[in-house]
């Protein structure tokens, strides 16, 4: 890590969901770091247009693309938009997710389909529109953001299970695929993170089942963390992985 703490200076990253939340921490975390950032919304401009905002106020560069990375224009214009901006792309964070709950007897195709397309197609789509440039960088990183409900399961998200245990098997064939290309490719699974919800909102069904070993909820900035060190210069010797985020909550069941 440079003396500055600027180690990502001079390069790029694309940033899907980061309009909030987890999402909005990477970005703001990878633009600590010295990168660019694309922030990136499906269709909210005043949340990306605050992150990018943030970005700039702390002498960052940001570009916004809303859109929805189940639709691969989404993914090819976000890589048109940093590479316009910034002329490179090093690190991509697939992070745009769906967690809606809805129980096996009730759950439709369509609303299985919207989250595979968001989740798992969104992360295949922003891949392959990115991998041109990822492989000229020379330090390229890929870090899909997953969940701890992928490893544990729960009840009433079985789409969201399954899409985020999809990401898992995604990073493992992508390290492989990309190795030889320098770029790594890795899994960052979070879980018990303290995020504003919606009024009325309900805790996610697993939330009640799962205790951290901490004995408190993790926060967006600590999984950014995680995120800021895969896409760095230390990092090069890590790829593969699934790096578990969660306060110990997958340990302590």
């Amino acid at each position: 890590m440079a003396d500055d703490g600027k180690e990502l200076s001079g390069r790029a990253a694309i940033v899907t969901g980061s309009g909030r939340n987890i999402g909005r921490a990477i970005a703001l975390a990878l633009a600590a770091g010295g990168a660019g950032v694309v922030v990136n919304a499906r269709s909210n401009r005043n949340e990306a247009a605050t992150v990018a905002g943030e970005v700039e106020r702390a002498g960052g560069k940001a570009v916004i693309v809303l859109g929805d990375v189940a639709d691969p224009n989404t993914a090819a214009a976000m890589a048109e938009a940093a590479l316009d901006r910034f002329g490179r792309i090093d690190f991509l964070v697939n992070n745009a997710a769906v967690r809606a709950e809805e129980p096996v007897e009730t759950l439709s195709y369509a609303a299985w389909r919207a989250v595979m397309d968001v989740v798992l197609d969104g992360a295949f789509h922003c891949v392959q529109a990115c991998l041109p440039a990822l492989k000229g960088s020379g330090a390229g990183a890929i870090v899909n953001i997953g969940g701890l409900s992928a490893h544990t399961g729960s009840q009433r998200r079985i789409h969201v299970v399954a899409a985020k245990a999809g990401l898992v098997g995604l990073t493992r064939a992508l390290a492989h695929d990309l190795a030889a290309d320098g770029i790594t490719v890795n899994c960052v699974s979070p879980g018990l993170i303290g995020t504003p919800r919606p009024a009325g909102a309900p805790e996610p069904a697993h939330h009640a089942i799962h205790r951290t070993l901490t004995g408190e909820r993790g926060t967006p900035d600590e999984v950014a963390a995680v995120v800021r060190f895969l896409c760095g210069p230390g990092a090069r010797y890590v790829t593969g992985q699934t790096i578990h985020a969660n306060g110990g909550a997958y340990l302590g069941g």
